[in-house]
């Protein structure tokens, strides 16, 4: 008789779940928003990094005319810096209001002959600050230009400075310090999480919204099997197109090497999906249709990414903070694919995020169900 049971649950289940797939694929909505994300948005995401410096437009008001101030103008080139144009005063203003340069050196008159006499003169740098990235990390390279230059030129010479001590800089894990290669992998990782909470609370909206809720009420399945069905289907849509995206985007376009095993990391994508799945029907129990389910996916999202160690450190964040995400899946999947993808982990490293996921899974799985019964039970 249980044997019996079993083999019935597991085929409803399975049957539960092809029609999902069925749903799904009759959406085209929903496929061309897979299919994007894992390819075109993958790939921006990596190739264009906002902490990255790439041809900042930047001019000068030369006011001195000296071989010293074209020495400084000459320093500015590609690839940090478009090369800089020449204007005057009345151009500055207008020009930065219009966005037109992020930064404008103003050397004053006469900045040669002082520098020479040692007198210290100043150079105005006015920088544009609402471009963030360019502006933080832009101003920063041009103090250092402009001083070399002008101790170079005070000096008469170009001298090697000969440090007491010499640093060898080893850097593991992407010795070319390249962002796309972090960018594409945590970016993968980040659409894990926001596509399967979107397709598993999609797919509950979309068959109450059709009607289709009310027959599988009279049909001899659970809520359970209603449940699981949802969460092995959309899980698997998005496990396919992640191992898809790693495979062609990732190390096909733009020739990331990944270090570690594929299929350990799918195994905890799996758990990873396990959960989020489970927290997209929740949602979807709460929310009556899909604009009030997006609104309740702009707060829960935002700081499953943002927080959970993947855009920023979290060692770099308040305690509390730190505590409170790890009861959050996106945490401790964060944790396994960095360090699968990046540094090669095996499962030797990574079997506490795996113990965790299925935790948190197992934790969200029961009070989804324990919900989406009372849901359904509301509708009967």
């Amino acid at each position: 008789m249980g044997a019996r049971f079993r083999s019935g649950f597991i085929a409803n289940t399975w049957r539960l779940g092809v029609k999902e797939l069925w749903s799904l694929w009759r959406d085209p909505a929903m496929l061309v928003l897979i299919a994007y994300v894992f390819s075109v948005g993958v790939y921006t995401a990596a190739t264009a990094m906002p902490e990255t410096l790439s041809n900042a437009p930047v001019a000068i008001v030369d006011e001195d005319r000296s071989p010293l101030s074209r020495r400084i103008a000459e320093a500015l080139y590609p690839p940090h810096f478009s090369p800089p144009q020449l204007i005057g005063w009345a151009q500055m203003d207008p020009d930065m209001d219009a966005g037109l340069h992020t930064f404008v050196l103003v050397i004053p008159q006469g900045f040669q002959r002082d520098v020479l006499a040692g007198r210290a003169p100043q150079i105005q740098l006015n920088v544009d600050a609402t471009r963030m990235s360019q502006a933080f990390v832009g101003s920063g390279y041009l103090q250092q230009i402009v001083m070399a230059e002008v101790s170079e030129f005070a000096q008469r010479q170009r001298v090697a400075t000969v440090l007491p001590v010499e640093l060898a800089l080893r850097a593991r894990f992407n010795p070319a310090l390249e962002p796309a290669w972090f960018g594409a992998l945590v970016q993968v990782i980040n659409y894990i999480t926001m596509l399967s909470i979107i397709l598993a609370g999609a797919a509950l909206i979309r068959e109450r919204e059709r009607g289709t809720i009310e027959h599988l009420l009279v049909m001899p399945v659970t809520p359970a099997q209603i449940m699981l069905a949802k969460v092995w289907s959309m899980s698997l849509v998005v496990l396919l197109a992640a191992a898809l995206s790693l495979g062609i985007v990732v190390q096909g376009v733009l020739q990331v090497p990944v270090a570690g095993s594929l299929p350990l990391f799918l195994a905890g994508a799996a758990l990873c999906l396990f959960a989020t799945t489970s927290m997209g029907i929740f949602m979807a129990t709460i929310a009556r249709n899909m604009p009030q389910f997006a609104m309740l996916m702009m707060p829960t999202i935002m700081p499953l990414q943002m927080l959970s160690g993947g855009s920023t450190p979290r060692e770099s964040m308040p305690a509390l903070v730190q505590n409170l995400m790890l009861a959050a899946p996106t945490t401790h999947f964060v944790q396994l694919g960095q360090a699968i993808l990046f540094r090669g982990a095996g499962i030797e490293v990574v079997w506490r995020p795996f113990l965790w996921l299925l935790l948190i899974g197992a934790v969200l799985f029961a009070l989804s169900l324990a919900r989406f019964r009372r849901t359904i039970a509301g509708m009967a």
